[in-house]
């Protein structure tokens, strides 16, 4: 018999402690290794992001109930104690035995202490009694929403008190699974009724063609519908870039840090795969990554290969239409999907912007004239969006912005535009288009 869910959501915590593990990819191996089903890999997967968004909020309740702080504790404890606390807290569907019963079976399980589980017994039994006299709540947005310090001053200097809570208020929610519809193969209708005969809620996107948002999916690999290419899952942010760029049949493109290749997946549907899209990444690895998805979709459009994107390739000078660049950034803008990068060490993304630059600067070269360049990243700090895009304006006079519209409440734009979690309800992104000088 494999592992309980709460047994790998804390397995994934200690991996994300102990070895740096990213929460998303441990449990998507994990999930599969031990066979969870569709609910218990749901309830898996909700325990060990909602810990990693409400981390620092946990740690708070726990200092007030342990004698040991929690940076002292055994770390296999202090994540029995977050589990914990965190179904106490947040899910009411939750049977207090069995949200406190679990953590102190898995505490014994996994702690070197014999004494490990009266201690998570206890500090959890005085926080539900706690429960019925009303919980005090710290006052720092930065602990209330488990966001470091340095994070929130980062969106405090582009928000103001209100939005900034609203933001932080947004990355701790649950995001819905949006499914793009292949067009190339199926219809938005023909879609809905599939997933619907399969057991899976599936409704259209409020403001977004040929989107599904759907409920209920298990493990969304095993769809029947998935594993014959009529859907791939992406955030409407990241189709929005695609839509900003105006993909159209005939195009020679290039999506030059393609890895896992929506934009491209999403570009070669809107040309109808007429024309030609090169997806590129610096990773080998990643190169087959692409094709195995354009395959399953049936984008013949699409070529793979490795490329370093700060490296100038002669071959490529002055040969596509339209040049896609979602350079590496920060990822500040997926934090409800990947809720442990707030707790990456920010010292290393002060690096970004120069790698952003070169980037940008080189691939520019490759754009015909006439041609357009798109800038994009899933991030939402100034330095990684505009200001690069400004910089390179400045620096390169051939380019332009190019206003355009999108669907929904983004609309008209000046060229660029900044997508937030808690104004679109989308993924925080960043687009920018670029037209170059005839």
């Amino acid at each position: 018999m494999g592992a309980s869910a709460r047994e790998v959501a804390l397995k994934c915590l200690l991996a994300g402690e102990k070895q740096g593990a990213w929460s998303d990819g441990y449990l998507r191996n994990a999930i599969r290794r031990e066979g969870l089903s569709g609910r218990d890999a749901g309830f898996c997967t909700r325990l060990a992001f909602g810990v990693l968004q409400n981390q620092m909020l946990l740690d708070w309740h726990i200092s007030r109930l342990s004698t040991t702080p929690p940076e002292k504790l055994e770390p296999a404890v202090r994540d029995c104690l977050r589990l914990g606390i965190y179904q106490l807290l947040f899910l009411d569907r939750v049977p207090v035995h069995a949200a406190v019963n679990e953590s102190v079976v898995l505490a014994k399980k996994y702690s070197r202490n014999p004494r490990a589980s009266a201690l998570v017994n206890a500090v959890l039994r005085a926080f539900d009694r706690g429960r019925g006299e009303g919980l005090p709540q710290p006052e720092e947005l930065s602990v209330r929403y488990s966001h470091p310090d340095w994070l929130v001053k980062e969106f405090s200097c582009m928000l103001s008190l209100k939005e900034t809570e609203a933001l932080l208020a947004a990355n701790n929610a649950q995001p819905p699974i949006q499914a793009q519809v292949n067009t190339l193969v199926t219809t938005q209708l023909a879609l809905t009724e599939e997933l619907t005969k399969a057991g899976i809620t599936a409704t259209p996107h409020p403001w977004l063609p040929d989107c599904l948002e759907l409920e209920g999916t298990g493990n969304l690999e095993e769809l029947y519908a998935f594993q014959e290419g009529r859907f791939y899952v992406q955030d409407a942010a990241a189709r929005l870039a695609v839509l900003a760029a105006g993909a159209e049949p005939g195009m020679e493109i290039l999506d030059a840090c393609a890895a896992p290749g929506g934009k491209s997946f999403a570009a070669a549907i809107q040309m109808e795969s007429r024309g030609s899209i090169l997806s590129c990444d610096l990773h080998p690895h990643k190169q087959k990554l692409i094709d195995t998805g354009a395959k399953r979709l049936r984008a013949d459009c699409i070529t793979t290969a490795v490329m370093d994107g700060r490296r100038f390739d002669p071959t490529m000078e002055n040969r596509f239409d339209l040049v896609i660049a979602d350079v590496p950034c920060s990822g500040l803008g997926i934090i409800r999907k990947k809720p442990d990068i707030r707790y990456k060490d920010p010292i290393p993304l002060e690096g970004l912007p120069a790698v952003q630059r070169d980037i940008l600067s080189n691939v520019s070269r490759y754009v015909h004239p006439g041609g357009v360049l798109l800038y994009a990243t899933c991030t939402l700090l100034r330095r990684e969006n505009e200001d690069i895009v400004t910089w390179f304006i400045e620096k390169d006079r051939d380019f332009t912005l190019e206003p355009f519209t999108l669907p929904g409440p983004v609309g008209q734009t000046r060229g660029m535009v900044t997508l937030w979690p808690h104004c679109h309800g989308t993924d925080g992104f960043f687009i920018a288009k670029l037209r170059r000088k005839v």
